[in-house]
C-alpha cells in the first residue's frame, strides 16, 4: 500500500511527515511511505537519510516579495505534475498525506484530480495557504492546534484534535538528575534553562543572551544553548561550567529531560515537543514567519496558561533576564506552566494519525 507524503520547504513541513510515516510501518509493515519534496527545501538534505523512498522536483513558492520571479513557480507547477504522474504509474497510491507548505500544492492537485483520498495534517493555530486551499477537498484533516479548525474551509472533512506528530519522548523517562549529569551539571540544585531557535538558530535570540551572560549569568542557574550552525562560531565563547553551547540539540530529548524553562521560538513543532515534554516556556514569536503564524501559536498557548510570551521588539538582556529571575525564584507558577503544558502535550498524535490513514487507504 504505497502511500504519498508531500510537504517540506522546511523543517516544520517535513519532520510532521517524517514523523507519521515512522509511525505508519510501526503499525502497518505492508505500507509504502513515498516522500514527494522540493529540491529547494530542507528535504533534500533530511530525506536522503530517512530511510524513505522519495523524488524532489523543481518546486517554488509564491515570491510575494518578487512577483516577477513567479515564472519560476508556474515553470515548476508543470513539471513537478509529470513527476507525481510517473511516481503514481509506477505504484497506484491509496492516499496522500499533506504536511503543508509549498512542496505539497501540486501532489494535492494532482490527488484531488485523480480521486486519490486525502489526508492533511496542519502544524499551526493559523493554517498556512496551500492547506487553506486544499482542505475542503480532504477526507480528514490532523489539527496540531483545535483552534485551526475554524479557520478553515473544509467541506464535508472530518477534523480531528491530533496535536502535532513529534518524536514521543522515551518510556520510562530518564531523570531529572541523570540528564542533569549528562550535561555536567550538578543533580540536584538550581534550575536548567534551555535556548534555541530551532535547526537554523534565532540571531535575535541569541545576541541577546549573549548580552545577558555578559552581565552574569544569575546564581543556581545552569544553561543549554542551541545557538545554530551558522551562529555557533559567535557564540562558542561563552562554553563554561554552567552554559553549554552547542550547534545543533542533537538528540534533543537529552536537552528537554534536563530542562526546567525553556526560551524558543514558537515554530509549531518546537512547542509541541515542549508540551509533550511538560516543559515551561518563554516563546519569542519569529515576527517574519508567514501571516505572522507564530504569534498566533504562542498567544495560544498563553491563553492556555502553558506558556508565556516575549515579543522579539522587546526583548532585551534586562527583560530576560528579568522575565527568568520571577520564573525561576516562583516554583508554584513554574509547575502551573508545566502542567498546562503537559495537558497540551499529545506525545502519542503520530500514531493516532497513521491508524487514521491506514483506515482511509482501506476505504478507497
Amino acid at each position: 500500500m504505497r502511500v504519498l507524503f508531500a510537504g517540506g520547504g522546511t523543517g516544520g513541513h517535513l519532520y510532521p511527515g517524517l514523523a507519521i510515516a515512522r509511525a505508519l510501518v510501526r503499525i502497518a509493515p505492508r505500507a509504502e511511505p513515498f516522500f514527494i519534496g522540493a529540491r529547494r527545501g530542507i528535504e533534500r538534505d533530511v530525506l536522503p537519510g530517512s530511510g524513505f523512498p522519495f523524488v524532489l522536483l523543481d518546486l517554488h513558492p509564491l515570491y510575494r516579495a518578487r512577483p516577477w520571479e513567479n515564472w519560476r513557480t508556474v515553470r515548476g507547477v508543470a513539471s513537478a505534475w509529470r513527476g507525481v504522474s510517473a511516481v503514481a504509474r509506477e505504484s497506484a497510491p491509496a492516499a496522500l498525506v499533506a504536511t503543508g507548505g509549498y512542496a505539497a500544492g501540486v501532489a494535492l492537485a494532482w490527488a484531488v484530480a485523480h480521486a486519490v483520498p486525502i489526508a492533511i495534517q496542519e502544524q499551526n493555530s493559523y493554517p498556512g495557504l496551500t492547506v487553506r486551499l486544499f482542505a475542503r477537498w480532504a477526507r480528514e484533516i490532523y489539527l496540531g492546534f483545535p483552534e485551526a479548525g475554524g479557520l478553515l474551509s473544509r467541506g464535508s472533512a472530518t477534523l480531528l484534535d491530533t496535536g502535532n506528530p513529534i518524536e514521543p519522548p522515551p518510556s520510562p523517562r530518564p531523570g531529572r538528575a541523570t540528564a542533569r549529569q549528562r550535561w555536567g551539571f550538578p543533580q540536584q540544585g538550581g534550575r536548567v534553562l534551555l535556548v534555541f531557535g530551532g535547526s537554523q538558530g534565532a540571531r535575535a535570540i541569541n545576541a541577546v543572551v549573549g548580552a545577558w551572560l555578559d552581565q552574569g549569568l544569575p546564581p543556581d542557574l545552569y544553561l543549554i544553548w542551541g545557538t545554530g550552525k551558522r551562529s555557533y562560531d559567535d557564540f562558542a565563547r561563552y562554553e563554561s561550567e554552567r552554559v553549554r553551547v552547542r550547534p545543533y540539540l542533537t538528540p534533543m530529548a537529552e536537552a528537554y529531560a534536563a530542562t526546567d524553562l525553556a526560551i524558543a521560538r514558537a515554530g509549531a513543532m518546537g512547542t509541541a515537543e515542549m508540551c509533550a515534554w511538560g516543559i515551561p516556556s518563554i516563546l519569542v514569536p519569529l515576527p517574519t514567519a508567514a501571516a505572522d503564524h507564530q504569534t498566533v501559536n504562542a498567544r495560544t498557548l498563553v491563553a492556555a496558561g502553558a506558556a508565556l510570551m516575549l515579543a522579539e521588539e522587546e526583548l532585551s538582556a534586562g527583560r530576560l533576564d528579568a522575565m527568568v529571575k520571577e520564573l525561576m525564584t516562583d516554583p508554584e507558577r513554574l509547575s502551573a506552566l508545566s502542567l498546562r503544558a503537559s495537558a497540551r502535550g499529545r506525545p502519542d498524535s503520530a500514531e493516532i494519525i497513521a491508524n487514521r490513514i491506514v483506515a482511509m487507504g482501506m476505504m478507497k
